[in-house]
């Protein structure tokens, strides 16, 4: 900004006058501006006013403000399928060259003849020995620069865009908002914590130690005269429902002010934050728009939202949705 000194002021008393004029603009600047004014946009927005407020009687101590977030389907898209999936049938298709009886072994075959119904028929079961197969047996370094390239070139089936630009725009608001106000942002997710290290600083601003998510076991050998951890070929931790309070406790050591989730994965989360001392605050993202994103929740098999619908409403819980409540889903591209 350039400054005229037509009154022969000191540049320091001009200076004050300018930051003294330019202040409350700055204060009274919408730090939720993708978000539609309404009772969800209010809720988030009362909520860090009163634990922020010195002297109140829900001041909540800079150490203690803790928020937890989903990540597929709360911070970033999880349809038509989680995205740690899509990275897993690339890598079936990358590893298959050394791998020839996955031509005819399931759930692997499927996934090389682009049947993704079939592959997935196996469940829960099925993910994990495929993640087994092309997660493990190399570094973590190794796997971290594996995930870095494959986000740099891999696009969304449907909008055909860079998977970390399929991130929600209102979310990555709050999520600054929050910080602004001294909070600790923590991402505790079903995926594998290693699979979203990599890029959530980059994306979120959510440094690799504020991340809890599923792992498998990791040893410590010698290669070459080199320290390295290997990942090793069985799951150690499954992040999700009942277990995401074990995570948050094993890795953070606080019970959370505040939690964000989309699905029944995230109820328990949501449960023993809202049932801690002092103010609370929970929150369900429900994606209710067919045509700026998907519409889905008690019957779908990607994010289902049924018993958490039931929660949020007796608990008095904040439902965003995500047609009436965000004027846009996604960043600008």
């Amino acid at each position: 900004m350039k400054i005229t000194r037509k009154h022969n002021l000191p540049a320091a008393a001009l200076l004050a006058a300018v930051a003294f004029t330019t202040t409350p603009i700055a204060r009274a600047a919408d730090p939720l501006p993708s978000w539609n004014d309404g009772t969800a946009k209010q809720s988030i927005v009362a909520f860090v006013e009163k634990i922020t407020k010195a002297g109140s009687p829900d001041f909540v101590p800079v150490a203690e403000r803790i928020a937890t977030f989903d990540n597929d389907g709360c911070l970033w898209a999880e349809q038509p399928m989680y995205f740690q999936a899509f990275f897993i049938f690339d890598r079936i298709k990358a590893l298959a060259p050394q791998h020839p009886e996955w031509k005819t072994k399931e759930p692997f075959a499927s996934v090389l003849k682009g049947d993704v119904k079939a592959t997935l028929a196996g469940g829960e079961h099925a993910l994990i020995e495929m993640a087994m197969a092309t997660h493990a047996g190399m570094t973590t370094e190794e796997f971290t620069q594996i995930v870095r390239d494959w986000l740099t070139t891999a696009k969304h089936p449907t909008t055909k865009r860079p998977y970390p630009e399929m991130v929600y725009q209102p979310m990555l608001e709050v999520l600054a908002y929050l910080r602004e106000n001294g909070f600790k942002t923590f991402i505790v997710s079903g995926g594998g914590i290693e699979f979203m290290r990599p890029w959530t600083e980059k994306v979120y601003g959510i440094p690799p130690e504020q991340v809890v998510g599923s792992s498998i076991k990791t040893k410590f050998e010698m290669r070459d005269g080199k320290p390295v951890l290997v990942r090793l070929p069985e799951m150690n931790f499954i992040d999700d429902k009942a277990d995401k309070p074990v995570g948050i406790h094993e890795h953070i050591g606080r019970r959370p002010i505040a939690a964000f989730g989309n699905s029944d994965g995230d109820l328990q989360m949501l449960q023993w934050t809202g049932t801690g001392d002092g103010a609370r605050f929970c929150l369900y993202v429900h994606h209710t728009d067919a045509e700026r994103e998907w519409a889905y929740d008690r019957k779908s098999s990607i994010g289902r939202l049924d018993k958490g619908l039931e929660e949020a409403a007796a608990n008095g819980w904040t439902i965003v949705s995500m047609k009436d409540d965000w004027k846009t889903i996604f960043p600008p591209e």
